[in-house]
């Protein structure tokens, strides 16, 4: 096994400079015994030892990702545009998936910092939002930022956030101007406050439109798929007043919604309405393709990396809370329940009982 002291040895420099040469510490060293020591390491196909190194320095240019699903195809996209990032600084990335078990987030925590690795990044998560550990990493200064976790204990820790109440509002607003009054809202764990957010946004969207919420017609869902499928078909199987339309606080609850819906014999949108949250890649490629409320994961995934880097290098943020704006993107599978004007008369679909 080739190691410094043989490079040093065949470079005729000494291994304190082959160390300054691999850690970018060479100034002072000439560009030609730089160059030198890097064609000499190349040609042994040296490898410096980042562990033995890192024991030294406490960095080892990797950084963590943490999220609580990785069924959920929201999660890939956002890891991705973590990952891509991390690579064009320099960084690798280390994924960890929770199930939303907090006891596996917080031992993920303490591998992390036992391997130093340098920071990491925490998503949302659909049980407890808040843990004491989370304290205590700031106290020791660890680097970390937050994505779509809301803890108000921690509002000085940078994070990259979601307009979830103006998105739920766009979307429901979107139904009442198609003529929709009855619709199903199943919203995500309560536990959570994006899933709180998007249920304001909801009822943000009736109160303007003077309509009165009809709370049999909002179900508590999980953000996963089976529970959309088992929420509207628990509706359908008790003959609950008849909907018209249905909106899902995410994606995957949506597509389960639509497979109960064609198990009954309901089709989209001609029967049932329907608006998911998210714009996963599944959306396009439903038939109909999804009219759904856009988060941009991988954007959100871009800057929550580059937030990290800067605490890492104790570089000063620009700003601690980004705010991404919500965009409803409008497909096939709404339709209009509005009646035909007659000659004459225009209806306003704001007062349509």
């Amino acid at each position: 096994m080739v190691t410094i002291r043989d490079v040093a040895k065949l470079a005729n420099v000494s291994i304190t400079t082959v160390s300054r040469v691999i850690n970018h510490k060479d100034e002072g060293i000439s560009e030609e015994t730089r160059q030198r020591v890097l064609k000499i390491m190349d040609e042994m196909n040296y490898r410096p030892n980042t562990i033995a190194r890192s024991m030294i320095t406490r960095r080892t240019n990797t950084i963590a990702l943490v999220i609580p699903d990785i069924c959920n195809p929201f999660f890939p996209e956002l890891a991705r545009g973590v990952e891509d990032t991390a690579n064009r600084y320099g960084y690798q990335l280390v994924l960890a998936n929770t199930d939303g078990d907090p006891l596996k987030e917080e031992n993920y925590i303490r591998v992390f910092q036992e391997k130093f690795v340098d920071g990491i990044i925490f998503t949302t998560q659909n049980n407890i939002e808040y843990h004491p550990i989370f304290f205590r990493l700031r106290q020791q200064k660890y680097p970390y930022v937050l994505i779509e976790r809301y803890i108000e204990e921690l509002d000085d820790v940078p994070g990259v956030y979601f307009a979830n109440i103006d998105g739920a509002y766009q979307a429901t607003k979107h139904l009442i101007q198609k003529g929709h009054r009855k619709i199903v809202f199943i919203s995500g764990p309560q536990k959570t406050t994006n899933a709180r957010h998007r249920l304001q946004g909801f009822l943000k969207a009736l109160q303007e439109a003077a309509i009165a919420p009809d709370y049999s017609l909002i179900v508590e869902g999980d953000y996963k798929m089976n529970s959309g499928y088992q929420i509207i078909k628990d509706l359908l199987e008790k003959g609950t007043s008849k909907f018209t339309a249905i909106f899902a606080a995410n994606d995957l609850m949506a597509l389960g919604a639509q497979r109960a819906l064609k198990e009954y014999g309901l089709k989209i949108p001609s029967d049932v309405s329907l608006v998911g949250y998210d714009n996963i890649f599944l959306t396009e490629t439903m038939e109909p393709p999804l009219t759904t409320v856009e988060i941009p994961s991988y954007q959100m995934g871009v800057k929550a990396t580059e937030m990290l880097l800067m605490a890492i290098n104790g570089e000063e943020q620009p700003e601690k809370r980004l705010v991404f704006d919500a965009k409803l993107i409008i497909r096939e599978s709404v339709k209009s329940v509005i009646p035909e004007e007659q000659p004459g008369q225009i209806t306003d679909p704001g007062k349509i009982a």
